[in-house]
C-alpha cells in the first residue's frame, strides 16, 4: 500500500510551489486532481515538449488527474466548490483575495467541508503590509538575503541562483504543514487552513540567518572548489580544518611569509592547497588522499551529467513514465523509501481536461449528460488530445 491511499487532493495551484506539493502527495498515494484554467498552466511552455507536454510541467504534474474549469463562467466556481466538499486537501498559490472573488476562499469552503485542509502558499502571507505583492522564487531569493550573501562571498556581481529554492522550500514546508494538519484532524475531526509564506520558508531553512538575529559577522562554511588536472572538485570543509588536515596527513608546507596579515595567510594557504590538488590527474585519483585526511569531497558534476551518478542509478532516482506519444520519458522520483510501503510516480503527466468526465463521476457522481452540459456551457474545457486511463 501507499501511505496516503484514499486521500483526495484538489490542486488549484500552478507553476512550482503548489504543484510540487501535489506531486509528492500523488507519489505517496493520494488521488490528486489538478484543476487547470482554459489557458493552461504557464509551465506547459517550459522545456522540451512531447505530445504537447513540456518537461517542466511533466516533472511537477506526473501521476495527477486533470480537469479544466473556467472560473469566469457561470457554474465554474460552484463546480470547484462542490469538488472541495469532497476533498481532504486543497492546494492553492494565488495571491490573497483572488479565490475569495470566486467564493472559494477558506472562509467560503470550510463551512461546506469542516474537515478540509487548505494549503495557501504566497510570497508574504495571507495578511500584512506586503501580502498583495507578486512573488516568484527570484523575488524571495533577493528578499531573504541569499543573493547578496552569495555575491559577497564569491566577490561577484549579484545574480539569481539557477534553482527555484524559494518555491521548493515553500513546497516542502507546505507538505509538512498539510500532513501535520491531517494528523490533527484525526484527533479533532476538524480541518485547518495552512498559511505558508515563501519568505517564512526561506528564513526557516537558512542556516546563516542566526547572524542577522545576533548581528554577528558572517563566516562562510561549506565547500571550497579546486581544479584537478581533469575537472573540478569540491572539498566540504571549513578553511582552517582543511589546511590543518592536509598539513598533518600530507605534509603541506605553509608558504606564508613571516609577519603576513591574516588575509595574506589565507590566500597563501589556499594557493598551496590548489597546487597540491592540481597535481592529481582527476577526482578519482585525488579521492583516496582526501579520504585519508578525513575530508568529504565530490566532483563538480556538469548538470547534463547528473544522472550518471552511481547513486542516482542505484536508487532509481530517474524514473520512467509514459510520454503520451508511444514512448517513455524520465522524471525525477520522489525521495521517500519506506520499509513496508510503496511510493513513487504513478504515471505520465495529464493533458488539460483529460479526466473531466472521470473525476466528476468519481467525486460528484455526475453522469455523461451532466458533463456534456458543463462542456457545452464552456465551464469545462480540454485539449484536443485523446487521453488514456489514469493509472490506478
Amino acid at each position: 500500500m501507499r501511505p496516503l491511499e484514499g486521500l483526495r487532493v484538489l490542486d488549484l495551484s500552478r507553476v512550482l510551489s503548489g504543484p510540487y506539493v501535489g506531486r509528492m502527495l500523488s507519489d505517496l498515494g493520494a488521488d490528486v486532481v489538478k484543476v487547470e484554467p482554459p489557458e493552461g498552466d504557464v509551465t506547459r511552455n517550459w522545456g522540451e515538449e512531447r505530445a504537447g507536454l513540456s518537461g517542466f510541467y511533466t516533472q511537477q504534474n506526473a501521476g495527477k488527474r486533470n480537469i479544466s474549469v473556467d472560473l469566469k463562467r457561470d457554474g465554474g466556481p460552484e463546480l470547484v466548490a462542490e469538488l472541495a466538499e469532497r476533498a481532504d486537501v486543497l492546494i492553492e498559490n494565488f495571491r490573497p483575495g483572488v479565490l475569495a472573488r470566486f467564493g472559494l476562499s477558506w472562509a467560503d469552503l470550510s463551512p461546506r467541508n469542516p474537515r478540509l485542509v487548505m494549503l495557501s502558499i504566497t510570497g508574504f502571507g495571507q495578511d500584512g503590509p506586503e501580502a498583495g505583492r507578486q512573488a516568484y522564487a527570484p523575488v524571495l531569493h533577493a528578499e531573504s538575503g541569499v543573493l547578496a550573501r552569495q555575491a559577497r562571498f564569491n566577490e561577484l556581481s549579484t545574480t539569481d541562483v539557477v534553482l527555484s529554492v524559494a518555491d521548493t522550500n515553500a513546497a516542502l514546508h507546505g507538505l509538512v504543514g498539510v500532513l501535520a494538519a491531517l494528523q490533527l484532524r484525526e484527533r479533532t475531526g476538524v480541518g485547518q487552513h495552512v498559511d505558508l509564506a515563501m519568505l517564512d520558508a526561506m528564513l526557516a531553512t537558512d542556516d546563516y540567518v542566526h547572524h542577522a538575529m545576533d548581528d554577528s559577522p558572517i563566516e562562510k562554511l561549506g565547500g571550497q572548489v579546486f581544479d584537478t588536472a581533469s575537472g573540478a572538485v569540491l572539498i566540504s570543509s571549513e578553511p582552517k580544518y582543511l589546511w590543518a588536515q592536509l598539513r598533518s596527513v600530507h605534509g603541506l608546507v605553509d608558504p606564508t611569509p613571516d609577519g603576513a596579515d591574516l588575509a595574506t595567510k589565507i590566500a597563501c594557504r589556499r594557493t598551496a592547497i590548489a597546487e597540491w590538488v592540481s597535481g592529481f590527474a582527476d577526482v578519482t585519483s585525488l579521492g583516496p588522499a582526501l579520504e585519508a585526511a578525513n575530508l568529504a569531497f565530490a566532483p563538480v558534476r556538469e548538470p547534463e551529467r547528473v544522472l550518471d551518478s552511481p547513486t542516482v542509478r542505484h536508487r532509481g532516482i530517474a524514473a520512467t513514465v509514459d510520454d503520451r506519444q508511444g514512448g517513455t520519458r524520465q522524471v525525477v522520483q520522489s525521495p521517500y523509501r519506506f520499509s513496508d510501503a510503496a511510493s513513487g510516480v504513478r504515471g505520465g503527466a495529464p493533458h488539460r481536461g483529460e479526466h473531466n468526465a472521470e473525476v466528476l463521476e468519481d467525486w460528484l457522481d455526475l453522469d455523461g449528460a451532466a458533463v456534456d452540459d458543463l462542456s457545452g456551457r464552456g465551464v469545462l474545457g480540454a485539449d484536443d488530445r485523446a487521453g488514456g486511463p489514469w493509472p490506478r
